[in-house]
């Protein structure tokens, strides 16, 4: 109240140039009476502006349909800024009426709405803020201005500045409470419905204004020296009154705060400057008692002259003494209650430094507070950087999962393609079905231009070759003479064999025309061993180490050919002219067509032929002379052909030859000196082991896979160190024209045949076909799109590969 009055007192010579009257408005029935009633009073006035000041508590709880409060501080905000609108919007559907009765008697207002608690002080704020000068508030029936009245209107005229006259009307009737600047007689025609209190100098609750109206209604005390005195002890008890109660309220609230803390209180600055308002008001109010007492002794002084001039009666006198008697009792009074402001005083100073000293205390804590709070804050963003670090990691390891089994089921369905395929592919090799290609004889006259002499490149006792190119695949046809059933026989035994079993060492059958007794095989570059060793055509001779390797390749073909299941098969014809050599000098072994397969049942391994076959100085003495073949006969012949490996020469009598030679130790005079420099021990080693091959009783001979492949594996990797320590640079070969893919342009790793005939990688066929409906080689439409596995092919590539390594 101290802080609004102060606000008046500075305001109070700041008057607006326009006539501003303010209404405190509840907003019910009572308060469009307060509207109408300013209305008729001030409008005729001139330019008046009217404010419209309404206040309404403070919203702490949020209702629910139950009837109850939720605290704002267990509501979610965006419902606690919700209902706040609601109820800023019903505050103005209220006050809208009393706007627009202001609208029609076309007066200028402005509305002010507050949310405080305290009403009073929140209009007494309201109108010190903008300096008003009248007020117009609602009061009950009693008035505003009874001693007892402790209803709102009371509050708000004892908060409102001086310099503000308030309007209590209510019912008919209106109670005035004039400014400090006014004069008291100013209202004339209102003073006949005003109620004045009677106040009287022990009545110290009614307000100050009330107690001066009441004074000077009476003009004869207004000149008379006693009136004067009595006035003047009245402001002094009225002013130490206010003190004393403006003091004790702050002790109180004081005591509040300091027994309940801070939840009612004012903020500790605003407490510190009440209580040093209110210690200089005591202040004054000691000054203002000493300056009365000298006043009241100096008038005691002159009171002779004063008294002679103003009573000379003794009845005079005595009044005179009476008034006196009754200043000094007042006096003694406001000495006491001065004693008691001054204890009061001691006692606020002393809880003043309690409140210093606790909020030194509570800021002591609000500080440590605050360092928690910005501990807390690190902390907070600490965990969040760890969070998203952690879904960051999360996301990229779910990345990588769905990778991980994104590729797994790759893997897994080409593991299960490569398992078909390879199963597919045993069965090929085990024989269990006829795996080779058939072509028309229209394609086989047509790839040999008609049998052409230019292409033919060999010619034997049971057909013709030629060299020709089917499906882009450079190969070597052989037709058999239509001549007799033993011809027709040799090529379904041939077609049987090779189109059953596989090795990279035995001649690779592609295909065949079974009409005609053509068969298709893969074309080998340098021809056969005994036309390299002969060297015909002038062709180059072969390197000692190369010689090793055919031996060792040639004698795993025949010791996979006797341990094939459930039948072996015995070539019966091997010699140097059916072993093909490729571009790298792979050596294969062709012509099986006169091999014979030992029956399954036999409880030996010997087959017995009624005529023996083959070419003479390669057959076994003991099958001429009895006609029991075994594998031990193609190691005869396997002997004869390492002694020729060695020398070069024809096989009349090879053996005789080195054997002689070694027993002479002669046995560099008969190798063939073309080859290089052949490795004395090495050789000597190779030439015994051809020798003991070619032992005329069978059962001198060695065993092939037990004793000759394992002395020629061992010869081929010495050969093999031999060579790299030579540097023989050997250049690695272009891969044959049918290995290559005519889509990818290189060697295919799973060849098939698509519907045009020609042979393509699987994987560069499919992908042609998922976008194309056409042969990549024709250009014309593929009847379907059905891809034949080239088992044949396959094998040839997997050989070439190994060969190169």
């Amino acid at each position: 109240m101290d802080r609004i009055q102060e606000a008046g007192e500075r305001n109070n010579s700041q008057r607006p140039p326009t006539s501003a009257v303010a209404l405190a408005i509840k907003g019910n029935k009572k308060s469009k009476y307060v509207v109408q009633w300013a209305l008729n009073k001030f409008v005729p006035e001139g330019m008046i502006i009217f404010k419209l000041i309404h206040v309404h508590a403070g919203i702490k709880g949020v209702p629910t349909p139950m009837g109850n409060v939720i605290p704002l501080s267990q509501v979610r905000s965006d419902i606690a800024t919700a209902y706040k609108q609601e109820v800023e919007m019903q505050t103005n559907q209220m006050l809208l009426p009393f706007k627009r009765m202001c609208e029609q008697r076309k007066v200028h207002v402005n509305v002010a709405v507050i949310e405080s608690d305290d009403v009073a002080t929140a209009v007494a704020e309201e109108v010190a803020k903008d300096a008003i000068t009248k007020l117009v508030v609602g009061a009950s029936s009693r008035g505003l201005f009874k001693s007892k009245q402790k209803g709102m209107s009371a509050k708000i005229s004892v908060c409102t500045p001086r310099f503000c006259t308030v309007f209590a009307v209510s019912k008919g009737k209106l109670s005035i409470r004039q400014s400090d600047m006014q004069y008291e007689g100013s209202i004339k025609d209102d003073i006949s419905d005003t109620s004045f209190s009677s106040g009287s100098s022990s009545n110290y609750t009614s307000t100050t204004q009330t107690d001066s109206g009441s004074i000077g209604s009476y003009p004869g005390l207004r000149s008379s020296l006693p009136t004067q005195r009595f006035q003047a002890l009245s402001s002094i008890n009225q002013s130490l009154l206010s003190t004393t109660t403006s003091i004790n309220e702050t002790n109180h609230s004081r005591g509040q705060s300091l027994d309940f803390g801070r939840e009612n209180a004012a903020p500790s600055s605003a407490r510190n400057s009440d209580t040093d308002r209110a210690l200089s008001r005591v202040s004054s109010c000691r000054s203002f008692i000493s300056d009365t007492e000298s006043w009241i002794y100096e008038q005691s002084s002159c009171k002779d002259v004063s008294l002679a001039d103003k009573f000379p009666s003794p009845n005079r006198q005595a009044n005179f003494n009476l008034e006196l008697e009754k200043l000094r009792i007042e006096l003694r009074h406001a000495q006491g209650m001065h004693a008691v402001a001054q204890s009061e005083n001691i006692d606020a100073s002393r809880k003043l430094n309690e409140l210093s000293k606790r909020r030194s205390e509570e800021s002591m804590k609000m500080k440590e507070i605050i360092s928690k709070e910005e501990v807390a804050e690190e902390l907070a963003r600490y965990e969040i950087d760890k969070y998203d670090a952690a879904v960051r990691e999360s996301a990229y390891l779910k990345e990588c999962a769905e990778r991980e089994a994104a590729e797994r089921k790759e893997t897994e369905l080409k593991a299960i393609r490569a398992a078909k395929e390879k199963d597919k592919l045993e069965g090929a090799l085990s024989g269990s079905v006829l795996q080779y290609r058939k072509f028309t004889w229209d394609e086989i006259v047509s790839a040999t231009s008609s049998f052409s002499e230019d292409l033919k490149i060999g010619m034997g006792a049971y057909g013709v070759v030629y060299k020709c190119t089917l499906y882009h695949t450079t190969v070597a046809v052989k037709v058999l003479h239509p001549n007799g059933n033993r011809q027709s026989k040799q090529f379904q035994q041939e077609l049987e064999i090779l189109s059953r079993i596989r090795h990279p060492n035995l001649l690779l059958l592609l295909g065949a025309c079974p009409d005609h007794g053509c068969l298709v095989y893969e074309y080998m570059e340098n021809g056969s061993l005994e036309d390299r060793l002969l060297q015909k055509n002038s062709t180059i001779p072969i390197p000692w180490f190369e010689r090793f390797r055919i031996a060792w390749e040639v004698a795993s073909a025949l010791a996979f050919l006797h341990s094939t299941e459930p039948e072996p098969i015995i070539h019966r014809d091997m010699k140097p002219a059916n072993i093909l050599l490729g571009r790298n000098l792979v050596s294969k072994i062709g012509d099986i067509g006169l091999s014979t397969v030992l029956s399954s049942d036999s409880l030996s391994t010997m087959y017995k032929d009624s005529e023996p076959v083959g070419t003479l100085c390669y057959i076994d003495p003991e099958y001429q002379r009895t006609g029991l073949i075994s594998p031990k006969s193609d190691v005869y012949a396997f002997g004869i052909v390492i002694l020729q490996l060695l020398t070069a020469k024809s096989a009349m009598a090879v053996t005789h030859v080195v054997e002689t030679a070694i027993n002479d130790g002669k046995l560099t005079n008969v190798l063939d000196p073309k080859a290089g420099s052949w490795p004395f021990q090495e050789t000597l080693e190779l030439a015994r082991l051809g020798l003991s091959c070619a032992e005329l009783r069978r059962r001198d001979r060695p065993d092939l896979k037990d004793q000759v492949l394992p002395t020629l594996e061992r010869l081929k990797e010495v050969a093999a160190r031999a060579q790299h320590s030579s540097s023989i640079v050997t250049i690695k070969s272009r891969p044959p024209n049918h290995f290559i893919c005519p889509i990818l342009q290189d060697v295919m790793d799973d060849p098939c045949v698509a519907a045009d005939g020609y042979t393509y990688d699987r994987k560069a066929i499919e992908k042609w076909l998922q976008e194309n409906d056409n042969s990549p080689m024709t250009n014309m439409a593929l009847p379907h799109k059905n891809l034949i596995p080239n088992y044949a092919l396959v094998s040839a590539i997997l050989e070439w590969k190994s060969s190169e390594i």
